[in-house]
């Protein structure tokens, strides 16, 4: 199922002499909506890494990785935070996000506006942008003045693109599974060179890569400490990046021997920015059915919270949860899960190499995130059917279809009888029953069960 996402530009992208004029459409300010903001007007220091960089994300919104075909384009999102430039892409397969971070010393200019827009990344701007070489710095527009857009009559160049609810659910997965990534290994450049050229190609290859000396040697299983690589294909943008890169940084999330496929990022730092590319467990699983954001939604306190401290974020670089805390009155755990909860719904990115969240909106109705995750849907339906009953402290029985399905919780585990949590074990997120259960028990059901088990009802 798809929505219809329009983008409205006031011209079409282009580079003209060495004036880079990105044109914007629909974006948000810290004064509010507009429809086509201006954020930065200045020099790009160093244009060649740049235009390489674009051009990778470009590549990456046009990519199925899994059994490729040809696919509508989207454009890069653009969040100006002030000191930097963050530019991101989705593939169509939902399974590969990219961002490139064009940062303070890559840039010297005038920063209008903080905010989140799309910009127009079409086929003669690709065409230039594969001829950028050389030193010389490039004048880089991010959007136009107003005055200069008002005067383009008839110049508007519209799209209608087709955004996939699994395309915007990936988006919203992505930040909170990269928030559990650590930094695993840091190779120099000539070690980063040889170990991406020396991949190979199969596209349903997963590789476990573990640090070795200087750098990474892969195996087939893995083992403490190193990360998954899964189809070492879709690290494909990365290579036309490398003779500008200075190092390679890989990140994951902790794995002990025999561990089962898991998210990974790497990112090529590069002169004044990093590129980014995080990996879906596996080249055929998109981040959309990874399930990382239930919990989050599942999560009235922590929604409501998240309408606090979002009202607190200005296009903050990055954002200090301790400041928050203070700014909101909120404790800095319930801070912690309310930038969760806006994760889920776009508004906040994560960033590794700084292993902090940034403020961006994306440009589409954060509910829908909620209303697009089918298990979360039906838990909330069993819930209202009364499908879930407690027996004891820390047990429910969730029936669904005349099936009865055991919900244990141990601590801050759960587990379910079902088929879904015998084969994933809660590497996809909780099942629909273990949802249930979860909302249930927070609605007191639990106790309300219990209480009435003592007076013997």
């Amino acid at each position: 199922m798809s929505t219809a996402q329009t983008y409205a530009y006031s011209r079409p992208s282009g580079l003209t002499g060495d004036l880079l004029g990105l044109s914007t459409s629909g974006g948000t300010t810290e004064a509010g909506p507009q429809a086509h903001p201006h954020f930065f007007s200045g020099l790009l220091t160093q244009a060649a890494p740049a235009a390489a960089g674009l051009l990778a994300l470009a590549d990456v919104a046009q990519a199925r990785y899994h059994q490729p075909r040809p696919t509508a384009m989207r454009d890069p999102v653009v969040t100006c935070n002030g000191d930097r430039l963050r530019m991101e892409s989705f593939s169509a397969c939902c399974g590969v996000y990219a961002r490139l971070d064009v940062l303070e010393g890559a840039l010297d200019g005038e920063v209008v506006a903080r905010g989140t827009t799309n910009v127009d990344v079409n086929g003669p701007l690709r065409e230039a942008l594969a001829r950028v070489g050389g030193s010389d710095p490039l004048h880089l527009a991010v959007g136009a003045d107003e005055l200069a857009v008002t005067t383009l009559d008839g110049a508007v160049v519209e799209k209608k693109v087709p955004l996939p609810q699994r395309w915007l659910r990936g988006f919203a997965e992505v930040q909170v599974i990269a928030s559990g990534f650590d930094l695993r290994a840091e190779l120099g450049r000539n070690e980063a060179v040889r170990f991406l050229r020396g991949l190979p190609r199969q596209p349903n290859l997963v590789l476990w890569a573990a640090p070795a000396g200087r750098s990474l040697r892969t195996a087939s299983r893995a083992v403490p400490g190193a990360v998954c690589l899964a189809g070492p294909h879709r690290l494909a943008t990365l290579l036309p990046l490398l003779r500008f890169a200075r190092a390679l940084r890989v990140y994951g999330p902790p794995v002990a021997t025999g561990s089962a496929p898991v998210a990974s990022a790497w990112e090529l730092e590069l002169p004044g920015m990093r590129y980014v590319l995080t990996l879906s467990p596996e080249v055929y699983r998109g981040f959309s059915g990874e399930g990382a954001v239930l919990d989050a939604l599942a999560t009235d306190e922590a929604a409501d919270d998240a309408d606090l401290v979002g009202a607190l974020l200005t296009f903050e670089p990055r954002v200090e949860p301790d400041l928050l805390a203070e700014r909101s009155g909120l404790p800095i755990d319930r801070v912690r899960a309310a930038l969760t909860q806006l994760g889920t719904s776009g508004r906040v990115g994560y960033d590794t190499a700084e292993a902090a969240h940034f403020h961006r909106e994306l440009p589409y109705d954060p509910d829908q995130v909620a209303a697009m995750n089918p298990r979360l849907r039906a838990a909330r339906a069993l819930v209202d059917e009364g499908a879930v009953r407690f027996t004891e402290p820390g047990l429910a029985v969730v029936t669904n279809d005349g099936r009865p399905r055991q919900v244990r919780f141990d601590g801050d585990r759960v587990s379910c009888t079902c088929p879904w949590w015998a084969d994933h074990r809660g590497s996809r997120g909780p099942c629909k029953h273990a949802l249930a259960a979860t909302l249930a028990r927070r609605a007191g059901q639990e106790t309300r069960s219990s209480s009435a088990t003592e007076a013997g009802v």
